[in-house]
């Protein structure tokens, strides 16, 4: 069994549903970041994050501006993820650190969509295998549920009747930058090489 994603054409249906569509198209020439740009988003970037209180790994309420303080690259999952999610926050962390060795810093965030199972502790475990810089967030359901509409993305807990269950999820990363928001997403087939040139044209248009 796998976790069914969502990072394709399902994706851009499940998200224009929750008021946000993904699409390429000609870019606002006032817009900084256009040359940066390989896909626009309905309604604008604004349509995509905001605000959000959830739990860190140590077990402290944050909210986004505790968070952001720096560049960051969010992606949502969940630690019991089988195949999906590990390949996904692997390649993140090796495109973090292809941009630090070429000068950039931008912070790995993992916010966890599994609030029932993932709790600070064991996203703590999950985020340190991966990267010493990846935060882990995990929240009440509540929380998470926010955050994730914030962020326009999708999850759905498969009914297994047993605590082993999988759940099904979007999987794109999200480069937001602080005091300006979200910028760009990455979907989970291009390589780690690519993402981290992708990101930082965004970087140096700050």
């Amino acid at each position: 069994m796998s976790t069914k994603i969502y990072a394709g054409a399902a994706a851009v249906a499940v998200i224009a549903g929750l008021g946000a569509s993904y699409y390429l198209g000609s870019f606002d020439t006032s817009d900084p970041f256009a040359q940066c740009r390989t896909a626009t988003v309905a309604g604008g970037a604004a349509a995509i994050g905001g605000p959000f209180t959830l739990v860190s790994e140590t077990g402290e309420t944050v909210t986004d501006q505790e968070v952001i303080t720096r560049p960051s690259l969010i992606y949502f999952g969940y630690t019991f993820c089988p195949d999906v999610c590990p390949l996904d926050t692997v390649r993140n962390a090796d495109a973090i650190d292809l941009m630090t060795e070429a000068g950039y810093d931008v912070q790995p965030v993992f916010i966890s969509i599994d609030p029932e199972r993932d709790t600070p502790e064991v996203v703590d475990d999950f985020t340190a295998n991966l990267h010493p810089d990846m935060l882990g967030l995990t929240g009440s359901p509540e929380q998470v549920k926010a955050a994730s509409e914030a962020y326009k993305t999708y999850y759905r807990k498969q009914d297994s009747g047993d605590e082993f269950y999988l759940v099904d999820h979007s999987t794109f990363s999200y480069l937001v930058l602080p005091e300006i928001g979200f910028v760009e997403f990455f979907r989970r087939d291009i390589p780690a090489e690519e993402l981290a040139t992708r990101a930082q044209c965004f970087l140096d248009a700050m």
